[in-house]
């Protein structure tokens, strides 16, 4: 496992570089002593912005033993794209591809985990903000079902997550955070593919599709739903978002409700690109929504992890995303699983 003292040498070096975190509790880490009996005692984690301290899961983990390290980078204010973050040394990088941005919002604890700072940190995800940036560091991200957990968000959309090095800290932190936890069985053996969902064909990188579809094949055999065709769920995500829900999208989400509860019914396992296209540069999509295969889980609530699949022919992550029934964070967890320990 690795030590506070590990955690603290790689922020050192590596953190002026990266710009990951905006506020590092060197002291406080040292003189924590958690009580050695407790299940993740001297576990260090970080925390996303600074509010991130008094948020339910940091305090499940440090209930725990875990010792909390720092708050990481989220993007500051005045840009309309939220697929990136400022540290206290400056523009958070994306470690593969350090012209390249690391997705956000939780952008400095997918840096943090994927540059070895720490083997955990939390997020929150409202539009693919845990998942984006899971996929573009090459770790695992895992956005958790609507009121598993508290929300930070009041409009529901955001709901807490993790990001993690390993599936053995993702498992961690679904033991010891939620309240409630129940094991999963064996995983199916066949799952849904779908490139686009029905809608998001029109930003797609098809480099991005194979190298998630093959990882997606890793894990289950793969079946296609010619009738799934969600709606895009734009119109209704910002209409939530502005509390300002209209009868239009307020039956957009009961169409795409109604389409996932009969997927559900079917198959355990839907699994799709976590992005449409590789991690942009750091002047922003160009007009593109990374959320485009994201979000539509935010509006409906489900549970959502984003596996790394693996890189495009220049060396770019790709993550795998797969979605399952409300509840069911332990089966993504042993999707997780299947990657690596």
């Amino acid at each position: 496992m690795q030590t506070v003292e590990e955690s603290l040498a790689r922020i050192a070096a590596l953190d002026p570089e990266l710009c990951a975190f905006l506020e590092v509790w060197e002291e406080q880490a040292r003189t924590a002593t958690p009580d050695p009996q407790l299940p993740l005692a001297g576990l260090p984690f970080a925390v996303k912005g600074h509010n991130g301290i008094r948020s339910h899961p940091a305090r499940r983990l440090r209930g725990a033993g875990a010792v909390p390290i720092g708050a990481t980078s989220v993007p500051a204010p005045g840009t309309y794209w939220q697929t990136w973050g400022m540290g206290a040394h400056g523009r958070t990088l994306n470690p593969h591809h350090p012209d390249r941005t690391p997705g956000g919002s939780s952008a400095g604890s997918a840096v943090a985990v994927a540059a070895g700072m720490v083997p955990l940190a939390t997020g929150s995800d409202g539009a693919g903000s845990v998942r984006i940036p899971a996929a573009w560091c090459g770790v695992f991200g895992l956005k958790t079902s609507r009121g598993l957990l508290p929300s930070p968000d009041r409009t529901g959309l955001a709901t807490a997550g993790v990001l993690a090095r390993s599936a053995t800290e993702l498992a961690a932190y679904l033991r010891h955070v939620p309240k409630r936890y129940e094991e999963a069985g064996p995983l199916p053996a066949t799952g849904i593919w779908s490139p686009d969902l029905g809608f998001a064909g029109q930003d797609l990188d098809p480099e991005v599709v194979a190298v998630a579809q093959r990882a997606a094949a890793r894990l289950v055999r793969l079946e296609e739903e010619p009738g799934l065709a969600l709606r895009d769920p734009k119109d209704a995500w910002f209409a939530i978002r502005g509390e300002q829900e209209t009868a239009a999208t307020r039956a957009l989400r009961r169409d795409n409700d109604r389409l996932l509860d009969q997927l559900f019914s079917r198959t355990r396992l839907l699994l799709t690109p976590t992005t449409p296209f590789p991690p942009h540069g750091h002047d922003g999509p160009d007009g593109r929504y990374s959320t485009a295969l994201t979000w539509a889980f935010n509006v409906s609530g489900h549970p959502a992890i984003s596996i790394p699949a693996g890189f495009t022919r220049g060396g770019l992550p790709v993550g795998l995303q797969v979605v399952s029934e409300f509840g069911t964070e332990s089966l993504l967890a042993k999707a997780a699983a299947t990657f690596g320990p």
